[in-house]
C-alpha cells in the first residue's frame, strides 16, 4: 500500500507506520479510552502492526490516530479513533478520514464498519449510517478483558 504523508495546518497526518509515536498511541487508548482501558501494550502492538493506521502527529507527539483492521479486499473495521482534547476542533479526525476514506483500496471495499459513542455527526459525513439490518449482526463483546484483579 502507498503511504500518504501531508501537512495540515502545521500537523502531520501520515499513514506511515514509521513515522508513527507507538507509545503515544497506546497511552491514551490504555488510559483515556472508554472503550480498551488498561489494554497491554504487546496486545495494542500486535493489533497495531496488523492494521492499516492513520496518525496525527505534532511537536514529535501522537496527538490523533484511527486504524482500519481489514483483509485490503473486502471489509474494513474502523476503530481506535481518537484526538486528544486539547487538539480537537480544528479539523483533525475530519481530515484524517478524508484521507483514510479517500484512498483507492478503502474506496473499493465492500463494507466498512465502526461501532461509536459520541462521534455519529463526524462519521455520517462520509456516508456511514446505522446498519440496515442490525437484527443480522451478532457480536461477543468482553468489556473488561483488560481489566486487572490487582
Amino acid at each position: 500500500m502507498n503511504q500518504v504523508t501531508l501537512d495540515f495546518n502545521g500537523y502531520t497526518i501520515t499513514t506511515d507506520k514509521r513515522l508513527m509515536k507507538v507509545s503515544d498511541i497506546h497511552r491514551w487508548l490504555s488510559e483515556e479510552s472508554y472503550w480498551c482501558k488498561g489494554i497491554p501494550y504487546s496486545v495494542f502492538k500486535t493489533s497495531f502492526d496488523n492494521s492499516f493506521c492513520i496518525g496525527a502527529i505534532i511537536d514529535d507527539k501522537q496527538i490523533g490516530f484511527a486504524k482500519l483492521i481489514t483483509d485490503y479486499a473486502t471489509f474494513g473495521y474502523l476503530a481506535d479513533v481518537f484526538v486528544e482534547t486539547e487538539h480537537r476542533g480544528k479539523g483533525i479526525s475530519k481530515k484524517m478520514m478524508e484521507v483514510l476514506l479517500g484512498l483507492d483500496w478503502v474506496k473499493s471495499l465492500r463494507a466498512i464498519r465502526l461501532a461509536t459513542s459520541d462521534a455519529h455527526g463526524l462519521y455520517r459525513q462520509f456516508g456511514f449510517t446505522d446498519c440496515r439490518n442490525p437484527e443480522k449482526i451478532m457480536e461477543i463483546t468482553r468489556t473488561d478483558i483488560y481489566k486487572s484483579d490487582l
